[in-house]
């Protein structure tokens, strides 16, 4: 019983350490956050507290269905700093 309960607590007590090592924008030159993403080709990066996302350096990073949007995000040198992309599902019109 005791091993089941520890086996359930040991994630959560990691999750804390798992959020710190997430790059943060606001921590980033701008060139650095865009060389980030180039050179990993996917990075999941906040922007803000509790605020991330995934960008990524183009198409081949994105599932079958999803398209790239370019991205513009706040760094420690720039308001608008383009990183990348993020991958969505394109928007379709109706006619």
């Amino acid at each position: 019983m005791r091993a089941v309960l520890f086996a359930l607590a040991f994630p959560l007590a990691a999750s804390p350490a798992l959020a710190q090592s997430m790059p943060n924008s606001l921590d980033l030159s701008c060139a650095a956050a865009f060389d980030m993403v180039r050179q990993k080709g996917a990075v999941v990066m906040a922007t803000g507290p509790n605020i991330y996302d995934r960008y990524v350096s183009d198409q081949r990073y994105c599932g079958l269905a999803e398209t790239t949007f370019p991205v513009w995000i706040q760094t420690s040198d720039m308001k608008q700093c383009f990183v990348g992309y993020r991958c969505r599902e394109p928007m379709v019109r109706n006619r």
